[in-house]
């Protein structure tokens, strides 16, 4: 006999990128608690909070630095010649070593995602929640001045 699998409130699973997007501006991350408390408020099981958190380049697991750059690795970024490049550019600018992906200060962090869903925009980076689109070298180190000033 097999085990029954109990049928989740599609209502419940609906406010679950809600409820993720509010744990994290309350918590500064999604921490081991946060992911708990949104589990038992949804009900629905921490693996598949977890899952969700995971999937989405949206979400911290680990406390964000001030900055948080999110460089896209998209195909349309990498035909525009964007992805690798944007990417040097970037850790250069802010002299990170090769595989260091915070600044020793903690203003910024740096990571490569899959897509940030601006295709027609690429080449393409998201600081904390704002889009940068069409990126050229001289936009970007214009927009990385500007925040190394703040």
């Amino acid at each position: 006999m097999s085990p029954t699998r109990q049928v989740q409130d599609p209502a419940k699973r609906a406010m679950l990128l809600t409820a993720l997007y509010i744990a994290q501006e309350q918590y500064g991350h999604l921490s081991e608690e946060a992911i708990q408390r949104v589990s038992a408020r949804l009900g629905l099981s921490p693996t598949e909070v977890l899952s969700t958190a995971s999937f989405y380049t949206l979400y911290n697991r680990q406390p964000s630095a001030r900055y948080r750059i999110q460089v896209c690795a998209g195909l349309s970024c990498h035909l525009c010649d964007g992805a690798e490049s944007l990417e040097r550019q970037v850790r250069q600018k802010l002299g990170l070593a090769e595989g260091q992906d915070r600044t020793k200060d903690g203003r910024f962090s740096v990571e490569t995602v899959e897509c940030l869903a601006a295709c027609d925009t690429a080449p393409n980076l998201r600081i904390n929640d704002e889009l940068f689109a069409r990126l050229s070298p001289e936009a970007t180190d214009a927009l990385l001045d500007r925040l190394m000033k703040e």
